[in-house]
C-alpha cells in the first residue's frame, strides 16, 4: 500500500550562503546553510510530528548531496527527490541588514530546480497526501511551471488541500507582470495561503491589509483560510468573515529572517492537520497565529532554516510564557 503523507511539497532546494564573520583578512566568511521554502515548510512540519515529503531536483554536485544528506537527517521522504549530473545545485547568497531583514541574489541560469518537468512529478505520492504544497520558484521557467501545475492538478483531483505561499523573489522573474500572473493562477487553486504584507500590496495595490485581503477573498473565493504575515508587526488570519490579530514576539536576539515565513507556513498548516478548516472559531485563529508567531521569531534567533527549526516544546513554553505577561 502507497504510503500516505500529512504534507507533500513542491519547489526549489538549494543552499543559502549567509555571513558569519569575517576572516583575518577583513574578507566575509560565508555558511553554506541548507534551505528552500518548500524544504523549510517540510522540516518545521516534521518537527511538529507530522509525515512529509517532497519533490524537486537538485545537482549531483557537492551542494546537492549536502542537501539530500540534511533533509534525509530532517526526516523527509526523498524518494522523489531527483539528483540531475548535468546540472548545478542553485545557491543563493544572503546579504544582511541590521534589522535581520535580508536580500538574495541567486546563482540559477539554469540551477537544477527549475529543469524539474512534468513526468517526473510523482502523482501517485501527491495523491496520497492530506495537503500539498507549493511557491512561484517552481512558476518561473515554463518546464518546472508545467510540473508544478501537473502536481496542483493531481492534489486538486484526489481532494487534497492545496496550500500556496506566493515566496515572491522578484530577479528571479523574467518581469513583475509574469509573477503577477503566475500568483494569481496560484491563488485561484489554494485552500490555505499564506501571503506576506508585501505581496499583498503587490497583488492588490493595498496597503491595508484588511481591504487587501477583502479583495482577494473576493477575487478568490476558494481561499478557506488567508493568513498575512507583517513581519515584526505581527499576523492576520481571514476565515469566514472573521479577521484575527496576534502581535509579534518581540524578546529580542534576532539575527536574520530567513526561514521566517515558512516556519510560519508550517505552523499554520499543522494547525489546519489537527483541526480541518471547517467552523474554526476566532479563539481557534489567535492560537494558530500565536503558535506560529512564536516559531517564527525562535528562528530569527538563527542561522538557516532547515537546520534552526524549534522544537515543538520550544514553542510550546514560548507562547505560554508570552502569553502569562513574559
Amino acid at each position: 500500500m502507497k504510503q500516505t503523507f500529512d504534507v507533500v511539497a513542491l519547489g526549489e532546494l538549494l543552499i543559502d550562503f549567509t555571513q558569519n564573520g569575517v576572516s583575518e583578512q577583513g574578507n566575509p566568511l560565508l555558511e553554506a546553510n541548507p534551505g528552500g521554502a518548500p524544504c523549510n515548510v517540510l522540516a518545521m512540519l516534521q518537527k511538529l510530528g507530522k509525515s512529509t515529503a517532497f519533490v524537486g531536483k537538485v545537482g549531483e554536485d557537492m551542494f546537492g548531496r549536502q542537501l539530500r544528506k540534511v533533509v534525509e537527517q530532517a526526516g523527509i521522504d526523498l524518494t522523489n527527490l531527483v539528483m540531475d549530473p548535468a546540472a548545478h545545485t542553485t545557491l543563493a547568497f544572503v546579504q544582511t541588514f541590521a534589522n535581520g531583514d535580508r536580500d538574495f541574489s541567486f546563482y540559477r541560469d539554469p540551477g537544477a530546480d527549475l529543469l524539474l518537468t512534468a513526468d517526473e512529478v510523482p502523482e501517485d505520492v501527491i495523491a496520497n497526501s492530506r495537503i500539498f504544497h507549493f511557491g512561484t520558484l517552481s512558476m518561473t521557467h515554463p518546464g518546472v511551471r508545467e510540473a508544478t501545475k501537473r502536481a496542483v492538478a493531481c492534489a486538486k483531483d484526489a481532494g487534497a488541500l492545496v496550500s500556496f505561499d506566493p515566496n515572491l523573489r522578484p530577479p528571479l522573474w523574467a518581469s513583475l507582470e509574469d509573477a503577477r500572473a503566475q500568483i494569481a493562477w496560484g491563488l485561484g487553486q489554494c485552500d490555505v495561503l499564506k501571503i506576506a504584507d508585501n505581496e499583498l500590496e503587490f497583488m492588490t495595490g493595498q496597503t491595508d491589509f484588511d481591504k487587501g485581503a477583502a479583495a482577494l477573498q473576493e477575487q478568490h473565493p476558494n481561499i478557506r483560510i488567508l493568513n498575512v504575515t507583517a513581519g515584526g508587526a505581527g499576523s492576520y488570519s481571514y476565515y469566514g468573515g472573521r479577521r484575527v490579530f496576534v502581535p509579534a514576539v518581540k524578546l529580542g536576539g534576532t539575527i536574520e529572517t530567513t526561514g521566517a515565513g515558512d516556519t510560519f507556513c508550517a505552523c499554520a498548516l499543522n494547525f489546519v492537520l489537527e483541526h480541518g478548516t471547517e467552523n474554526l472559531t476566532e479563539s481557534d485563529l489567535t492560537d494558530m497565529l500565536c503558535f506560529a508567531n512564536a516559531a517564527a521569531y525562535l528562528v530569527t534567533t538563527r542561522k538557516g532554516a532547515i537546520r534552526s527549526m524549534p522544537e515543538q516544546t520550544e514553542v510550546e513554553a514560548l507562547v505560554n510564557g508570552t502569553r502569562g505577561g513574559l
